[in-house]
């Protein structure tokens, strides 16, 4: 049997979350005219909304776990209802009450690795270094121009730290003053306050805001949009201001500046993927394509559905750790959009995005005809 949350507290728990606006929604419909799940299977964020207003939310249906927090939806709402900050309210109250369904049970899994070892794999904390050995890494101390935060994808996963350590000798080669915290840095958190846990999110904010105050930290350099997003965003909160870069923008300013020499020939037809927290959420979408233009040899073509209208991989708003039946994963799309558009390659500067298209791309038939890269790896191989 589902449960229904009482009225009041959805209600309640919409507004705490901003999203009172919930209530102007007049039922136009854009919103499912833009989502991408309307691409893959039926959905209707339309009425997750009817509902939430009303009170009649089921928090065992699969529904209010489907947003990927794309973002899509709020650029067409004529009515600016907010649909992400709403459906994160509702996801609260099915934590709160510990109520999962079926394809959502790993967030189980993943909160616990995030409480006992700060990050979702349940990884050992002090081995968050290892994919830095044998490269020229230094800790950070006070003083040090940046931080290198690679995030949790990067530091454990074994095709993110191939990543890690292209960022790091790009950095090197351009003389860049910066160092890494390893195991005193945690996840950042983002991404597990989407699936509605906001106290684990607000432990592990507060644990890598001590840390960044304690050593000096003033600028912080990350290769995930959701970190990005975290720190540039969301960690305001706690009145901290920190200067965040993400490596696409970094890298093309050391180009600017000729700090970043790109001798070699890269002779391939590549498309570039916009992630949505580096795009819509924050308005990347230049640097990315500057750094990769200037690169010998590479033909770049754009995919109809680009910048603002960029087409979810599907792995934001948590998704990344949830279980996404194949037929229904955006990232299948995506990758034949890259192939149709002529590309060998599919680059794109988020971890999240890396990990669904190779995943689809191994799962095709013609899993060869494309390769998919991460901007720093394009640049590394350029210089």
């Amino acid at each position: 049997m589902d449960i229904v949350a009482p009225f009041k507290e959805i209600i309640d728990a919409i507004k705490a979350a901003g999203g009172d606006a919930f209530k102007y929604c007049y039922q136009c419909g854009l919103c499912d005219t833009v989502c991408p799940w309307n691409r893959v299977r039926s959905f209707s964020m339309r009425k997750v909304v009817r509902e939430a207003t009303f009170g009649l939310t089921e928090i065992e249906s699969e529904d209010i776990w489907r947003c990927t927090t794309c973002g899509k939806c709020p650029q067409v709402c004529p009515r600016g209802v907010k649909q992400i900050e709403s459906g994160v309210a509702l996801r609260r109250i099915a934590t709160e009450y510990d109520v999962f369904p079926h394809s959502v049970q790993p967030i189980r899994a993943v909160s616990a690795g995030l409480r006992a070892e700060g990050n979702p794999f349940n990884e050992d904390r002090a081995k968050r270094a290892k994919w830095a050995e044998g490269l020229p890494v230094k800790r950070f101390t006070e003083g040090t121009e940046y931080l290198y935060s690679p995030g949790c994808y990067l530091s454990y996963d074994p095709r993110g730290r191939k990543i890690a350590r292209a960022t790091v000798e790009i950095l090197a080669k351009a003389g860049v003053d910066f160092g890494i915290l390893g195991p005193e840095e945690s996840c950042c958190g983002e991404s597990i306050r989407k699936t509605g846990d906001e106290a684990l999110f607000k432990t592990l904010a507060r644990q890598n805001i001590r840390a960044f105050v304690e050593h000096g930290v003033k600028k912080i350099v990350v290769s995930s949009p959701h970190c990005y997003h975290a720190f540039r965003n969301e960690y305001p909160e706690f009145m901290v201001h920190f200067e965040v870069i993400h490596i696409s923008q970094l890298i093309s300013g050391l180009i600017a500046e000729g700090r970043l020499e790109l001798k070699n020939e890269y002779a391939k037809t590549v498309t570039y993927h916009d992630p949505c927290y580096l795009g819509r959420h924050n308005g990347v979408y230049d640097e990315p394509r500057e750094a990769l233009k200037k690169v010998p040899g590479l033909q770049l073509n754009e995919m109809p559905e680009s910048r603002k209208n960029s087409f979810c991989c599907g792995g934001g708003g948590g998704r990344i750790w949830m279980e996404t039946p194949r037929g229904e994963r955006f990232s299948d799309l995506r990758l034949g959009q890259a192939v149709d558009a002529g590309a060998q390659v599919l680059v794109t500067s988020c971890p999240y995005c890396i990990t669904n298209f190779e995943d689809s791309r191994l799962n095709r038939a013609d899993a060869d005809a494309i390769e998919i890269r991460d901007v720093t790896e394009v640049i590394r191989e350029a210089i």
